[in-house]
């Protein structure tokens, strides 16, 4: 039995790790990278021959998991990609959202580069196109959690909650006969532990080894009151006058957001204003999440059931149409605008940071996570100035962070999540990580734990008794 890992090996986005066993290969996500500077690997040929690959095993829908399918399938892969039902149908928005995206880019590319008479001296073709999403869809193999099933030769998996975003699981795979069966843990992203909408994680009681992401090991998460945070900006920014830009992730974290403002909005904390989801995915999503009750918590469920959804109230507009959103910068007055991408790597977001970024009165607020090499890192960090549609363009906006709404657990809650087992796997492989935070959490999962903790290499292979 070997592992091979092939993303996520000291960086946080483009998880996909190959797993082969008496024959069978499976790939355990293959996800999109989206560090700036590592983004020429979503280019590079595929570490093996994707018309031999048996099986796609998918732990969720972000993009940083799922993003390069189209690629692999282009590449010849025909077996079927196993996920939840509802991963499915995220899986399904996201990937052609990102093909539209990739389209979008590429037109916009060679157009600038003709104007700048550099035409031809750059790719200017799309990673993948729509058509190459499209056909991904009738790969996917919805599974149930908790049950085992037989995804290749000899190879089981069995999916539980995660508590990441909706549908997320982490994965059980099982190799082997009966009487010398092995397994492989992958965690896929870990979650945290009462949070709204979505279930708490259900961890496994046992596992040969595993594959841990560690994408805050190095770090305890603040225990803020989030609707207090949040309450804090909403009010500062209309006493100044300004716009308050949410970049989000269209998938859990927008739905999140509308969550505590709809609460905020009860409790009368925040002023009534006008507060737009600009996003069309994040729309489609939340008619996932209507269709899946059964994923709810218990709160959500009560919620749902009282009619007071989180995801319509007074004041609050879908925005769908490009129109619709060019308008939004017309308003005059402040607006609360959540748009995608989270990273501010793409999407509508980045049109409202174009109006708003150097003005001194707007707010653009980060909730979650932003990669090295990402714009919103960039802001995070206190840039001065940025790069925005071959532009510089001085930030004068106020920039903050709320690093409660993260999805992802700390360095207690994946103790807590690994602790659950009944006996200590031989190894924990560490991935979805910068390499301080990975190297800061193996030193601590050890010493509190005595586990045996491995830091992958891009592309290290290691063979398992």
């Amino acid at each position: 039995m070997t592992l091979t890992f092939l993303g996520a090996a000291r960086n946080v986005t483009g998880s996909s790790t190959l797993l082969e066993a008496g024959g069978s290969r499976v790939l355990v996500d293959c996800g999109f990278v989206q560090e700036w500077k590592l983004r020429g690997r979503n280019w590079e040929p595929f570490a093996f021959d994707a018309k031999r690959l048996d099986a796609v095993v998918l732990t969720h829908a972000h993009l940083d998991h799922c993003g390069l399918l189209p690629r692999l399938v282009n590449a010849g892969f025909r077996g079927r990609i196993h996920c939840t039902a509802a991963t499915a149908q995220l899986a399904t928005i996201i990937l052609l959202d990102s093909a539209r995206i990739q389209e979008e880019d590429a037109q916009t590319k060679k157009r600038r580069h003709q104007a700048e008479g550099r035409s031809g001296k750059h790719p200017e073709v799309p990673l993948y196109t729509t058509d190459d999403a499209k056909a991904v869809i009738p790969l996917f193999k919805r599974e149930s959690l908790g049950t085992a099933v037989e995804i290749a030769d000899g190879v089981s998996a069995t999916f539980r909650e995660a508590g990441h975003i909706f549908g997320a699981a982490s994965v059980l795979l099982e190799c082997g006969s009966a009487d010398g069966r092995r397994s492989v843990l992958f965690s896929g992203d870990v979650g945290r532990w009462d949070r709204p909408i979505i279930r708490d994680p259900d961890p496994f009681d046992r596992a040969d080894y595993v594959v841990l992401e560690s994408t805050y090991g190095d770090r305890e998460h603040e225990r803020d009151d989030i609707e207090e945070l949040l309450a804090k900006e909403v009010n500062a920014t209309h006493e100044a006058g300004g716009n308050l830009l949410i970049p989000s992730f269209a998938l859990e974290r927008a739905q999140e957001v509308l969550y505590y403002l709809n609460s905020l909005l009860r409790k009368d904390r925040i002023p009534h204003l006008v507060t737009f989801l600009d996003s069309p995915m994040a729309l489609r999503t939340i008619e996932v999440f209507e269709q899946h009750p059964e994923l709810f918590d218990d709160d959500m469920n009560a919620l749902m059931r009282s009619g007071e959804s989180p995801f319509k109230f007074p004041g609050l507009t879908l925005v769908s149409s490009v129109d619709e959103s060019k308008s939004i910068n017309h308003i005059r007055g402040t607006a609360i605008v959540i748009a995608g991408s989270g990273m501010c790597t793409g999407g509508r977001i980045k049109h409202h940071l174009a109006v708003n970024i150097d003005r001194p009165e707007s707010t653009v607020l980060f909730v979650g996570y932003q990669a090295h090499g990402t714009l919103g890192r960039e802001l995070v960090d206190g840039a001065k100035s940025v790069r925005l549609f071959g532009s510089t363009r001085n930030v004068r906006a106020r920039i903050s962070r709320i690093n409660g709404f993260s999805g992802h657990a700390d360095r207690t809650e994946l103790v807590k999540w690994l602790s659950q087992m009944a006996s200590p796997p031989q190894r924990v492989f560490l991935n979805h990580g910068e390499t301080s935070a990975m190297q800061a959490f193996g030193d601590y999962l050890t010493d509190k734990t005595g586990l045996t903790t491995v830091m992958p290499e891009y592309r290290e292979s290691f063979d398992l008794e």
